[in-house]
């Protein structure tokens, strides 16, 4: 069952269309990510979703209801974490907290939130002397205590540093089995990788891919890559020889060798012919970071008939984007 319906989706500052056409649809349970390069329309789509921008076209519903005409029962069922917020420089983090489950019947624990968040040292800390990263992790906390349906987390492990963000997928990943829904903007495939069921990748206002993650990764036409630390040296030609090889390359003592998936079967096969070894082998296969790069390298808009190539100027908007035309449609 669809929690989440968008279709046809536009927004428009003066001449610039920054969001053309987006359609897609996320089921229950779901952690549905949309990807995108920065000014691609992402934000603007799930701040359209949320009820923080007016649509200027198209339908969205969320729990069954539009987020445009919805006052306090669509803000019980919905979180969001925007890419930046402030709170007042003299609140506390459990006071921010407090006064967010305030709001809700049925709050989360705020403090199991810290916790789970890395925050409970943090507790009486002021807003304003928080890092980047806490304050981060904060917004997250604040878009989850009111035990939401659906949540929106936009570019939520910025800032972070690695442990910290696998401690908010780890969140995340435990938050799938209770039933919320996860709408997820994200810069970070890694991220993506592990969290999402689904993307989308957003471009220039409008859908250019979807797909599961591993589907996306594996629709890239990329080279299989692996590199290693031969036994003793010997002659490049051997392996440039192969019809499975690519190219050869070495790193100082690495070796570096490009081309199909049975690449590294023939390499070592015909190094152990003549007596070397491999080792400290890795082998790298096409991901979702080799799907985005593919996918949105030199991907420029038409222009339509009469429009300028120059960027507008004076348009509030913080996701400056091209102008599509067409609908795209994922479900």
């Amino acid at each position: 069952m669809s929690v989440i319906e968008v279709t046809g989706l536009r927004k428009v500052y003066g001449e610039r269309t920054v969001v053309d056409g987006v359609s897609f649809s996320v089921e229950a349970g779901e952690i549905f990510g949309i990807l995108g390069p920065n000014g691609a329309g992402k934000t603007t789509t799930v701040e359209c979703i949320g009820g923080l921008r007016q649509r200027d076209g198209g339908r969205v519903t969320v729990a069954g209801m539009d987020p445009a005409n919805e006052g306090s029962a669509f803000r019980e069922v919905l979180g969001i974490q925007l890419q930046e917020s402030r709170l007042p420089d003299k609140m506390s983090v459990i006071e921010a907290l407090d006064l967010y489950a305030s709001f809700y019947p049925k709050p989360h624990d705020p403090g199991e939130l810290l916790e789970r968040l890395g925050l409970a040292e943090q507790r009486k800390t002021y807003f304003a002397k928080l890092s980047g990263g806490q304050k981060q992790r904060l917004s997250v906390a604040l878009a989850l205590i009111g035990n939401p349906r659906v949540a929106i987390l936009d570019e939520l492990t910025t800032g972070l540093d690695p442990a910290a963000r696998r401690d908010v997928w780890d969140l995340l990943e435990d938050l799938r089995g209770t039933g919320v829904t996860l709408l997820l903007v994200s810069h970070f495939m890694e991220e993506a990788e592990r969290l999402c069921d689904r993307v989308i990748v957003i471009d220039h206002g409008r859908i250019i891919a979807a797909d599961t993650p591993e589907g996306l990764a594996a629709s890239v036409q990329a080279d299989q890559r692996m590199s290693f630390l031969p036994s003793a040296p010997f002659d490049l030609a051997v392996l440039r020889a192969l019809p499975d090889v690519h190219s050869v390359v070495l790193t100082g003592e690495r070796a570096v060798v490009t081309g199909t998936d049975n690449v590294a079967s023939a390499v070592i096969i015909a190094l152990h012919g003549r007596g070397i070894s491999v080792g400290k082998l890795r082998v790298d296969q096409p991901s979702l970071d080799d799907a985005f790069v593919a996918l949105t390298t030199g991907n420029e808009p038409p222009l339509t008939p009469g429009e300028s190539s120059a960027e507008p100027s004076g348009e509030p908007s913080a996701e400056p984007s091209g102008e599509p035309s067409g609908e795209a449609v994922a479900r």
